[in-house]
């Protein structure tokens, strides 16, 4: 997977117009997922037990403010680092979390889902083919720097379950 030049500047030139609007769109991104897939609810603590409008939730609003954020400016720095640029330590705990909350694969499709809804929505008239898939691509690479992290944890989980 490489990401180039002009989605590398596609990704940030929209990044600079979403940055003005984070608490609205970080929110409209974790209603359009809970949209797109309900039953997602679940995984979210601060959602389990609750029929509250998800934009009333003030653990929410900040919890998808950084996970919006962090989605984002991981894109924005692709091309650059050559890859997704994250402290490990970030990584090992977005895989350990994923892992414990029992995320597989689809759920992933669902966040880029809403991801791209939200972007679409963000830069209005800039939205365009190129810039989707500029976003797909980087949304990817995240995903799939997430998802190695999964497998390695619960590696450590199976071999430490079975000593």
């Amino acid at each position: 997977m490489v990401f180039t030049e002009q989605q590398e500047a596609l990704v940030k030139e929209s990044w600079e117009i979403m940055k003005q609007n984070i608490p609205e769109l970080s929110l409209q991104f974790f209603t359009t997922i809970l949209e797109i897939a309900p039953a997602a609810k679940g995984l979210f603590s601060f959602l389990k037990d609750t029929d509250e409008v998800p934009q009333n939730n003030p653990k929410l609003k900040a919890h998808a403010v950084k996970v919006f954020k962090m989605t984002c400016e991981a894109a924005v720095q692709l091309r650059e680092k050559g890859a997704v640029d994250l402290p490990e330590s970030t990584l090992k705990y977005l895989g350990a979390v994923h892992v414990k909350k029992g995320v597989i694969d689809p759920h992933f499709e669902v966040v880029k889902e809403a991801l791209l809804r939200t972007i679409k929505d963000g830069v209005g008239e800039k939205w365009s083919e190129e810039l989707c898939g500029a976003w797909s691509e980087a949304y990817d690479q995240l995903a799939t720097a997430i998802k190695t992290e999964m497998k390695e944890e619960a590696e450590q989980i199976n071999s430490s379950s079975s000593a």
